[in-house]
């Protein structure tokens, strides 16, 4: 093979590459440190509170974390969603 030809097919090998791993690349969200689900956002364990990033992730956490997630809006509650009382994660 000539140089130039084998240049040219290492040039397409390298250009191909950003495209292959961002094809496959995605985020995964860590439901962790999220102490109360609600359909607006979340509090963390730290009692600050978070917008869901994709409406897909409070989907999930709702599916998986039935127990610590409320179909309505945070602000709908007296002390706004955070469950002094039941801190699940300190037992």
């Amino acid at each position: 093979m000539s140089l130039t030809f084998k240049s040219a097919l290492v040039a397409l090998a390298l250009a191909a590459v950003p495209f292959t791993a961002q094809a496959g690349t995605h985020v995964v969200f860590d439901f962790g440190n999220v102490a109360f689900g609600y359909s607006d956002g979340y509090w963390d364990r730290d009692h600050r509170w978070h917008r869901w990033h994709h409406y897909r992730d409070w989907e999930r956490y709702r599916r998986d974390y039935r127990e610590h997630s409320y179909y309505r809006r945070h602000d709908h509650y007296r002390d706004h969603g955070w469950r002094e009382h039941d801190r699940y994660w300190d037992r």
